[in-house]
């Protein structure tokens, strides 16, 4: 059974850092693309970062660009998310995605993952 466990979430002033963590169970964890995506209240679930089995490839949201980083242990089948220079607008419930079929490919797009985690809230405060 996939297990996809998000930890690290909590409240930060605005210019301050988190680092998520996800930890999976049950895959071969350096088979999967990882994803990070957010939902805040009230708006569609969107893409924040993407990672793909090796750790090789990237890809960012454009409002993350520059202050977030995605990066993966597959020794700890854990993917993280730095984050930093957090703004109120990061405010959002973060979750974890995989999906094995994306091989070498990141995706943005959250149909293309099969896994989830349950997300872990970020607030960030002006």
């Amino acid at each position: 059974q996939v297990q996809l466990v998000e930890s690290g979430g909590g409240s930060v002033q605005a210019g301050g850092s988190l680092r998520l963590s996800c930890e999976a169970s049950g895959v071969t964890f350096s088979s999967y693309a990882m994803g990070w995506f957010r939902q805040a209240p009230g708006k569609e679930r969107e893409f924040v970062a993407g990672i793909n089995w090796s750790g090789g490839s990237q890809l960012y949201a454009d409002s993350v660009k520059g202050r977030f980083i995605i990066s993966r242990d597959n020794a700890k089948n854990t993917v993280y998310l730095q984050m930093n220079s957090l703004k109120p607008e990061d405010t959002a419930v973060y979750y974890c995605s995989a999906d094995m079929r994306l091989g070498v490919r990141v995706s943005k797009f959250h149909d293309e993952y099969e896994y989830w985690g349950q997300g872990t809230q970020v607030t960030v405060s002006s």
